[in-house]
């Protein structure tokens, strides 16, 4: 698996309908599919190329109202990771919190950041809760996570809405900005 698809429908039973169809148009793992702020449902798709073309194509044929899509090819396996499940941080490193005005960028950012410095991605926030914004915590020794940060901001340009990076972040906050409340 070395492409990643979104959607976001506008509908939230739309979403899960384009859900099922992108499953049955093409052989692609079911990342995620959730809903988001403003009563939209985002779809998160995994495979070959082909396969999630195929997939995302279904989508935006399908006369359903969308309120985007894209393809990330070769994307980093961290971020399949991480958008399956929040990944521990490592105890005393530096983190840095990116956040986006849109999904899409994040995701992109979020993959360029951790292509481009030895950082470990611990979690990527899409939509939930954060009217429709999204934002990933990264970890790694100071230098990297800055340089991590620098590329991540570089991507997303006036998508950007906020980069820190903590050079040495209490265990209490590192626990609390890591930990999914479910």
């Amino acid at each position: 698996m070395d492409t990643l698809g979104m959607v976001e429908a506008k509908s939230i039973a739309a979403g899960v309908e384009l859900a099922d169809g992108m499953m049955k148009a093409a052989a692609v793992e079911l990342v995620r599919a959730s809903t988001i702020c403003s009563g939209r449902y985002l779809i998160f798709v995994a495979g070959d190329r082909d396969a999630v073309g195929t997939s995302i194509r279904f989508a935006e044929d399908s006369g359903r109202l969308l309120v985007g899509s894209f393809i990330l090819s070769n994307v980093s396996p961290q971020v399949l990771a991480v958008l399956k499940r929040s990944q521990p941080a490592e105890e005393g490193a530096a983190i840095g919190v990116i956040e986006s005005r849109n999904v899409s960028s994040g995701v992109a950012a979020a993959d360029g950041a951790v292509k481009r410095s030895a950082v470990r991605l611990v979690r990527l926030v899409t939509g939930q809760g954060i009217n429709g914004k999204s934002y990933f915590v990264m970890s790694g020794d100071v230098a990297s996570v800055k340089e991590a940060a620098e590329a991540a901001e570089a991507i997303l340009g006036r998508n950007l809405v906020e980069a820190v990076v903590i050079p040495k972040p209490s265990a209490s906050v590192v626990k609390a900005l890591t930990s999914v409340v479910r």
